[in-house]
C-alpha cells in the first residue's frame, strides 16, 4: 500500500473549534462570517442540542446550536475575536481541539481555503 503524500501539511496546525449559541440564526451568522472572511474552510451547524451547565450557582438546561469550525491553529485568535464580536453570550464556549488525523485531500483543501 502506498500512502498519499501529505503535501507538506503538518497535522498539528489543523484544529476544530466548537462554539454554541442559543438559536440557529446566531450560529448561521457566526458560520457565515468565519467562512466569508476565510478564517474557516467549513462550519457545520448541528442542533438543537440540549446543554446542561452551572451558571452563577444555578444548574441550567437550555436548547443550543453547535458550530464545528474547521481551520488552522494560526487563525485561532482571529476566530475567537470574530466569535466574541457577534456572540450573544456573556461567556461563549470557544474550544479548540487539534486534528490528529485526517484525509490529506481534506486537509489540503482547508489549507487552500483559509487565509491569514
Amino acid at each position: 500500500c502506498i500512502l498519499k503524500e501529505q503535501k507538506g501539511n503538518n497535522l498539528n496546525e489543523y484544529i476544530q473549534i466548537s462554539t454554541t449559541t442559543n438559536n440557529k440564526k446566531d450560529a448561521e451568522i457566526i458560520a457565515r462570517r468565519l467562512v466569508e472572511s476565510r478564517l474557516a474552510a467549513c462550519v457545520q451547524i448541528t442542533g438543537p442540542i440540549k446543554s446542561t451547565y452551572l451558571w452563577k450557582d444555578v444548574i441550567e438546561t437550555e436548547e443550543e446550536w453547535l458550530c464545528l469550525i474547521k481551520t488552522v491553529d494560526a487563525l485561532y485568535e482571529k476566530i475567537e475575536n470574530t466569535i466574541r464580536d457577534v456572540h450573544p453570550y456573556e461567556v461563549p464556549e470557544i474550544i479548540a481541539v487539534p486534528v490528529v488525523k485526517g484525509s490529506s485531500d481534506y486537509l489540503s483543501w482547508i489549507q487552500e481555503v483559509v487565509k491569514d
